[in-house]
Order: C-alpha cells, then structure tokens, then sequence
C-alpha cells in the first residue's frame, strides 16, 4: 500500500502523491522550456518535442498515481478505455499532420483548437453535477470552463470553414449589435447560475441553455470578421482553448492542467496584442466582432498596370545590390518558398544583398510565412520583421512581392475608406522598383483593390509563383 507520509487539508498525503506532484512541476518546466524554444525557428522543432515529453509525463503519472476523493486509484478498465483512446487519438493526429498541405495548416491549427474548446466545455458540462450549490469558487470555474470553451469550439469552427473557403463573410451592421447583447445575456445567465443556491440538478436548463448561448456566440463573434483579420482570430481563439483548459484543470485540481491552460492562455493573448497592433485593431473590436476586411474601398485605379518579361526581370535583379522579397500566402498556395531561396541564393552568388521582409499577420495565421520560409531552409537571419525592412526599404533596388497583398497595399495610408485604413504595411511603394508575381489582377483576401499595382515604379510578372520563379532562376543562371 501506499504509505501516508502526512496530512493536508485532513487528507492523507502519500508517497505516490508526492511523485505525482513533482511530475506535474516537471512536466510544468518541460512546457516552459518548449515554450522557449518555439520563439525560434532553428530550435521551434525541439520546442515542440520538450513541451510533448512534459505532456506525456504528466498523463503517465496521472494514470498510474492519481487518486479520486475516496483514495482510489483509476480502475484498471477505465485505464485501458483511455489508452485506446489515446492511441486512436495519435494515430489519427499523426496520420493527418503528416498529410496536411503546408497551406491547409491554418485550418489545421483552428480545426485543433476546436478540439481542445470542446473538451473544456465537456468537462466543465459532466462536472457540473458534482458542484456544490453555493460555493463560488467551484461554480466559477466551471461555468467559466463552459463559455469559454464553448465559445472556442463553435468560433474556431467557423474560422476553419472561412480558412477553407467554406463559409463566407457576414458583414451586417447590425450585428455588432446582436453579438454585444448575446454577450451581456451569455454572461448574465453565467452570473445567475454561480450566484444561485439552487442544487445542480435544478439548473439543469439553466447550464444546458448557457452552453446553448456561447456556442451561438462563438459563431455569431467570427462570422463578421473579414479574412485579412483572421489571425487575430486564430491566436485570440488560441488564448480562448487555453484558458478553458486551465478551467477545467481547476475543475479537477491538476496542477498539470492548471500551468498548462495558463501559459497557452498567456501566449495567445499576448501574440493577440501584437497581432491587434500589427493590424491596428483594438482587441475590443475583436471580441465584439466588429472589424474586418471585405469592405468596399475606393477601387480608383491609380494609374495603368504595367507588365515586365522574364529577361528584364532576370537583368534588373541581377545588377541590383539590394533587394527584398515579401512573401504572402500566394507563395504558400504555389508551395514555391524553396524556389524562392534557390533566387535567394542565386543572386547573392552575384554579390546582392538580399532580405525577406516579414509582415505579422502576412498568411492565414500567426507565423506562417516564417514556419514555409524555414521549411525552405531560409537561414533565419535573412528574415526581418516589418518595423526593422520599413526603415531601409527606400534604399531598396528592386523589392519582389511573391503573393503578398493586402500587407503592401497603400491604401492602407492613402484611402480613409478602405477597410484596412490605418493598418501598418511593408513600404514596398517606397522601393526604386517593384516587381509584383501574382496569378491574374484578382484582390487579396480582403476584397479591396491594391494601389500598389498601379505605382509607376510596379511591373507585374503574372503566373504561377512556382513556375514563375523557376523560369526567372533559369533566365540568371543563363546570364
């Protein structure tokens, strides 16, 4: 048997539990570690594998050592039941993240995050029943865990289907309206049911009627949100699955649970912030759902478009000294990132110097265009954010715009009208010349027209990124 070795809170505490608690603090230092180590592209792979060993540790030492209130260890059924669920769970994920197109991991990344809102918001619903009528502090967390949660999964959701181009934009003025005052009765209905005295059992409609109303909310917050904003949405909802999971891990007392949710929770809201300011949103424009792009600009052409060859492109490219790439999520569709180095390379072979310029928010979500760039072995010192490309672009020869639109469309600065007013962008209208790759003459992912097409100093190379950039590598090495 377990042998006491002291009492806490009139419990008997036992050696088990004493390695079950330094393993939730291992496993505590594994996450912070992996946290660390993510902030880098050369070390975010061994980030990922601390941060996993941490997990891992913990479900282990759960299984084997945890005990319920009556001292009973988990049945030897239940054991296996979750170990098969948890095998079929990894096979499952495996099987699919190895599948996944590097495109398609925005959706990915919403379509797991769902997942983990939708397992808070179940936990904090089976829980319920056991909560005590009148004691705050257990009904807090678990209505929290609810909403929370529940809001999590139905909002990712949706962002996953407007990632996947399965659900549109639904812009109504009104319904910065509608979601404030489902927010108010949401929390409100959340406020009853922790101040009530009433027995669980009682406020069974009152529970279901809550969870009901945050799944209608998580839809209604991130239906209006136009596409360029979604990584806001994508990290806010991130924050959102984190907090609900620490939630739930003050719903069973894990400490695992508890330190897990709140540095998820941390990191999201504070990568929100960055993303509010990187696109010049309040993140009470976000939560309220009352932003977004999809708007109607003013789509007064500011001048012709005018095209280049393959051969001119080849030349000034190749007596230039310095020159910027801006990749976008167009050079992610082409998958064309390990051509993009190939040019890269090639030139500075030819003596130019030559950067990638990385706007915050320039993909589908947080980060992307520095996790394909990396795929691409891009050596992380050629990558450089907005702020720190801005103040030398105008020294730029030629800045090369792979994909990219909205992060580089004037508008920004120049049209109160348009939707991305006020949003910082990459100055690539300051570079001496401007050569934009792109399919056709289609707009970004937020419905306007971009002035930059019409700058005097913008040629336009249409075609595939991929094939473009092939056929633009082949024309140097001919040089």
């Amino acid at each position: 048997m377990d042998k006491v070795i002291g009492i806490i809170n009139g419990k008997g505490f036992t050696v088990g539990d004493s390695i079950l608690e330094l393993s939730y603090l291992l496993a505590a230092l594994l996450f912070v570690i992996g946290l660390k180590l993510l902030s880098h592209p050369q070390t975010a792979r061994k980030g990922n594998l601390w941060a996993a060993a941490g997990m891992g540790l913990a479900m282990i030492t759960t299984l084997l050592l945890h005990k319920n209130a009556s001292g009973d260890g988990i049945p030897l059924t239940n054991v296996w039941i979750i170990m098969a669920a948890i095998g079929v769970g990894s096979a499952i994920g495996w099987y699919v993240a190895r599948k996944v197109k590097m495109t398609a991991m925005p959706q990915l990344v919403s379509l797991y995050n769902a997942t983990g809102g939708a397992a808070s918001a179940l936990v904090a619903l089976l829980e319920y029943p056991n909560a005590i009528a009148g004691d705050i502090a257990s009904l807090t967390v678990t209505v929290l865990g609810l909403i929370i949660g529940a809001v999590a999964f139905s909002g990712s959701m949706i962002a996953y289907g407007k990632l996947d181009g399965k659900v549109g934009d639904v812009m109504k003025p009104f319904m910065t309206y509608i979601n404030l005052a489902l927010l108010i009765v949401t929390l409100g209905l959340g406020v009853y049911i922790i101040q009530s005295s009433n027995l669980p059992a009682e406020m069974a409609w009152a529970i279901y009627t809550l969870l009901a109303l945050s799944l209608v909310y998580g839809i209604m917050f991130v239906l209006p949100i136009g596409g360029a904003d979604m990584p806001v949405v994508i990290s806010l909802l991130n924050s959102f699955t984190g907090i609900a999971a620490a939630m739930a891990g003050f719903i069973y007392s894990n400490e695992a649970m508890i330190l897990g949710g709140i540095l998820v929770g941390a990191a999201g809201m504070i990568l929100t912030a960055l993303m509010c300011k990187a696109m010049n949103r309040s993140l009470l424009n976000v939560i309220i759902g009352s932003f977004g792009g999809g708007g109607a600009a003013s789509n007064l052409e500011q001048g012709t478009i005018k095209e280049i060859t393959l051969t001119d492109s080849a030349i000034l490219l190749s007596y230039s000294k310095k020159v910027v790439i801006i990749p976008g999520y167009g050079l992610a569709v082409a998958q064309a990132q390990h051509i993009a180095h190939e040019l890269d390379t090639l030139l500075e072979g030819k003596g130019v110097e030559v950067k990638f310029a990385i706007h915050p928010v320039a993909g589908r979500m947080p980060g992307h265009m520095n996790v394909l760039l990396a795929e691409a072995d891009v050596p992380y010192d050629k990558l450089f954010e907005m702020d720190d490309i801005n103040t030398d672009m105008a020294n730029v020869d030629v800045a090369i715009v792979i994909g990219a639109n909205d992060v580089v469309n004037p508008a920004s600065n120049d049209d109160p009208s348009s939707p991305i007013y006020g949003m910082p962008i990459i100055n690539a209208h300051l570079a001496k010349n401007i050569i934009v790759m792109k399919r056709g003459m289609g707009k970004g992912y937020a419905g306007i027209e971009n002035f930059l097409f019409f700058n005097d100093k913008t040629r336009m190379l249409f075609g595939n990124a991929k094939d473009t950039l092939q056929k633009l590598v082949n024309e140097i090495k001919s040089m």
